[in-house]
């Protein structure tokens, strides 16, 4: 992911706004994220018009409200952004990130379970076996 598509925080909550509905209005991101904050219109106005020119949203100007919907979906966002991380804070190693994670937070017997089945799908096709 290039730095000028690595989305913001802000950026990264008025995707998964978008995400989550398929496209919105500048008033619906507004109402999503800001208006219970006390946060402006125009904030969300000024990200929606940063993001759009950055190629992170896509507008649709049909209509007297314009549109906007995530030029990328969620999967590909997520894995750009996990692949920037690994590179910058882990020196490339996926398992270092894996093993911080996984140490600090609880998790779910569920979500052990999706992890093993990961793992073993990931060494029957022998991507597994040299990493650290």
């Amino acid at each position: 992911m290039t730095p000028r598509l690595r989305p913001t925080d802000a950026e990264l909550a008025i995707l998964n706004v978008l995400w989550e509905r398929g496209q919105a209005s500048v008033r619906e991101v507004y109402e999503a994220l800001y208006k219970e904050q006390g946060g402006g219109y125009t904030t969300a106005l000024k990200l929606l018009q940063v993001m759009h020119a950055k190629g992170l949203v896509e507008r649709d100007e049909s209509e007297r409200a314009h549109r906007f919907r995530a030029a990328l979906d969620k999967a590909s966002t997520q894995h750009n952004l996990l692949v920037d991380l690994v590179a910058r804070a882990f020196d490339g190693r996926p398992s270092q990130l894996v093993l911080r994670a996984l140490g600090s937070a609880d998790v779910s017997p569920e979500e052990l379970d999706a992890i093993r089945t990961l793992l073993k799908g990931l060494e029957r096709q022998g991507r597994g076996s040299t990493e650290s």
